[in-house]
């Protein structure tokens, strides 16, 4: 073996070909060495994955090229279409349940107008509400369509990017649906437009199309429809309310929705603070303007009688729900049938007419401002079976059943019951509150436990009760056991339970205070109907529905079905039943006997007699009566002294009778079904403590929270004879005998408040004041009929 040392490669006499070559001896690896046979790049590990720029490079230019592409053959293939069928007009056509035809929504009223007949005011008004850079951008906005896709995928609420030009071949070519075909196409067709047309040909189109509510399309149409005038008279404030318009037509006509009045004033500020902003008004003139009120609505005459309300609702329903886009179900061609069954329907507006409208005297000032709102749900189905809206939709356009601005008073407080139960609430003392549980019915005794403003709600005429049964505060609608009631349970959980049952959430005064117990929310008659048909369901709530099935051109439209749901437990639902039987069996709501049937109830009356409520139940009916006090000029509310010649109405008058009447009628023919309730341990009724013969001696007044007590309910009799007493309490619509005499005049207390006489009940619980005929006087409790 040669004493040299032994080579660890050769070097080929080729050059060409691949070896180690002297580079690999021993010694010379270098930073070439380690990525030998490796590539160029020599990318490892991590690296691997990041792709290079020549990749980002040619990926970018593939997707510009396909973008480019798929530009150029959409504006090649995308014509502009002729005017769609919302130009032209068609109806809608409502049915019954059986399939009898309630009512045709007429023809479309519409007046095209030049845009140099619109005062300049009224056009920059739209252009603040809607699109202020109009004359400056170009058709289509993608950054603002981008920023409004990820603003509504991001969960900050459905948001349009759309420009005015996009809007206008939305509203004149295509259609309302939301599809990705019908915006791709309005992408291209607003570019070809936009090059074709000037913008002041853009705008007159657009405010020639666009939908105003009322059936009124069209600037000009919109103009007379809400204040009788021709457009080129409308002033600036006037011009920005029709603007505000276009953003929601419904919600924000203050005529039909009284509720959403704060919604339309802030829309209506927001278009005048854009148009100081642009430098279109003075700061000066803007503050010298006041809302223009519309006037009141005129409807078409094929919507008469209680046909224009259902309409109206049913409207309200497809839109709300999203089934159907507002403009897109203006635009027509929907048949739609109900929920709603006939022959109820003729029931509900028979009881009406004969309770109330035909004893009003257009001679008697205050039966002027007398209104009726009513809703019927069967309970196992969530299906509203009747309503009633008003006298008639061509003179009074406002849905009385649908309308959220009259506090529902003591209808609220079986809720506060329920929530009790529910939360399985204890006492300050920490007993279990039931049906037995006492409490202190002292009149403005203060709130324990409440942290806010020290709160004293007064009972009905200043009357103490001292210690008394939940089940007989219940009857008698104390307030000061509920205020504490609610204290009790918690005020929060007290309105989660409503919000459970029923109620919406965003209800006017629903607030999470003592005085919840009281009913200053003003929830609707339909909203009340839904809470209480979840009552009757034992504690199972679905989403109130009004349409069965809708359909256009032969095909179906989806209508999602009612999701039923436990709200409360079937032990709180039944619970609080069997305390709203004794209502009905000895309360304030004995008028309600009359249906017939096994029932549960509660009176109520807002605050200073504007309204009187009550709202009921049978194992198979919902249903929820109202009788409101509005002048019908302005649309104030108006307390209810003196209407149908009675120094008042409340709660076991009037509304029990109407309820008493529709439910016997609507239920004829039916079986007659009886409670079938699960009570709370407890809960048996018990033979109530005898109470004292003199009313203990109330405290001096004392201020109470902000706010203000209901106002105390009486009977519905002529001052009281000798003997004859007084038998509710309610500061919400207390005292209602609720019964007839003489042939069945209301009759009931007086316009003054007074004392109550110390024996207003005997210890049975019978009326002392009820029907001549000896229905009540001496009618047994309910524990007696019983046996």
């Amino acid at each position: 073996m040669s004493d040299e040392p032994q080579q660890q490669g050769w070097t080929p006499k080729d050059a060409t070909v691949v070896g180690l070559g002297p580079a690999s001896a021993p010694g010379k690896q270098g930073k070439k060495g380690k990525n030998a046979g490796k590539g160029r790049t020599g990318r490892t590990g991590w690296r691997r994955v990041i792709p290079t720029w020549r990749m980002v490079l040619g990926t970018f230019l593939i997707v510009a090229l396909l973008l480019i592409g798929g530009f150029l053959a959409g504006y090649m293939l995308v014509d502009i279409p002729p005017a769609n069928a919302a130009a032209t007009g068609q109806s809608n056509v409502y049915f019954f349940k059986d399939g009898t035809q309630i009512a045709r929504d007429g023809e479309i009223n519409r007046e095209n107008v030049k845009l140099a007949q619109i005062p300049l005011a009224v056009q920059r008004t739209v252009l603040a509400a809607e699109d202020r850079e109009f004359y400056s951008e170009r058709a289509v906005d993608p950054q603002a369509m981008v920023r409004a896709g990820w603003n509504t995928l991001t969960g900050k609420g459905k948001q349009s990017g759309s420009t005015i030009t996009q809007q206008y071949v939305k509203n004149y070519y295509l259609g309302q649906e939301q599809t990705v075909s019908r915006k791709v196409k309005e992408f291209f067709i607003s570019i070809k437009l936009g090059r074709e047309e000037s913008k002041s040909d853009i705008l007159e189109g657009y405010l020639n199309t666009s939908y105003f509510g009322r059936n009124a399309y069209g600037i000009q149409a919109a103009a007379q429809a809400y204040y009788g005038q021709d457009i080129k008279d409308i002033d600036t404030a006037k011009g920005a309310y029709l603007a505000s318009l276009l953003n929601a037509p419904s919600a924000y006509d203050v005529a039909t929705h009284p509720e959403n009045r704060a919604a339309a004033l802030s829309r209506w500020h927001y278009v005048l603070d854009g148009m100081v902003k642009e430098k279109w008004l003075s700061p000066a003139d803007r503050a010298a303007m006041k809302f223009p009120v519309p006037q009141t609505a005129k409807p078409a005459t094929n919507l008469s009688g209680q046909r224009g309300y259902l309409v109206q609702a049913v409207e309200d329903y497809l839109t709300n729900n999203k089934i159907i886009d507002e403009n897109t179900l203006a635009a027509g061609g929907y048949r739609i049938t109900t929920t709603l069954e006939r022959k109820k329907q003729k029931a509900f507006a028979e009881a009406v007419d004969d309770q109330v409208m035909s004893k009003l005297d257009k001679d008697r000032e205050a039966d002027r401002n007398v209104r009726v709102g009513g809703a019927s749900i069967d309970p196992a189905t969530g299906r509203v079976v009747a309503m009633y809206g008003g006298v008639d939709y061509t003179k009074q356009y406002v849905n009385n059943a649908t309308r959220r601005d009259y506090q529902v008073g003591s209808t609220f407080k079986p809720f506060v019951f329920t929530a009790a139960v529910q939360n399985e609430s204890t006492t300050q003392d920490d007993e279990t509150i039931t049906p037995n549980t006492v409490y202190d019915g002292t009149n403005r005794r203060y709130v324990r436990g409440w942290s806010g403003k020290p709160y004293s709600p007064a009972n009905e005429d200043e009357f103490s009760y001292g210690p008394i049964t939940v089940r007989t505060a219940t009857d008698k609608s104390v307030n000061a056991v509920y205020a504490q009631l609610a204290m009790d349970v918690g005020p929060g959980k007290v309105k989660q339970t409503a919000i459970n049952l029923g109620i919406p959430e965003n209800t006017p005064d629903l607030t999470a205070s003592p005085s919840i117990a009281l009913g200053p929310a003003t929830a609707s008659v339909l909203d009340m109907t839904e809470a209480y048909a979840t009552l009757a369901n034992h504690g199972r709530h679905g989403t109130y529905t009004l349409v069965e099935k809708v359909t256009k051109g032969g095909e179906n439209v989806p209508v999602p079905k009612v999701a039923e749901e436990r709200a409360v437990s079937r032990e709180a639902a039944d619970t609080t039943t069997s305390m709203l039987q004794s209502v009905v069996d000895g309360g304030t709501g004995t008028a309600a006997q009359s249906a017939g049937r096994p029932a549960a109830g509660k009176t109520g009356t807002a605050e200073e007699d504007q309204a009187a409520w009550f709202a009921g139940y049978t194992p198979d009916l919902a249903t929820v009566v109202a009788v409101m006090g509005q002048d019908p000029v302005t649309g104030v509310h108006k307390p209810l002294y003196g209407a149908l010649g009675l120094p008042r109405i409340n709660g076991g008058g009037a509304p029990a009778k109407i309820w008493g009447q529709f439910t016997g009628a609507a239920l004829e023919g039916s079986e007659v079904e009886e409670f079938d309730l699960e009570l709370q341990e407890g809960a048996e009724e018990v033979q109530p403590p005898v109470e004292s013969e003199e009313p203990e001696e109330s405290p001096e007044p004392t201020e109470s929270s902000e706010e203000p007590s209901e106002t105390p309910e009486t009977p519905d009799t002529q001052e009281p004879t000798e003997g004859s007493t007084e038998t509710d309490d309610e500061t919400d619509g207390g005292t209602d005998a609720g019964g007839e005499t003489d042939g069945g005049t209301d009759s009931g207390g007086t316009t003054t408040r007074r004392r109550r006489s110390d024996s207003g009940r005997d210890d049975g619980g019978t009326d002392t004041d009820d029907t001549a005929d000896g229905r009540a006087g001496s009618k047994p409790t309910r524990a007696a009929r019983r046996q």
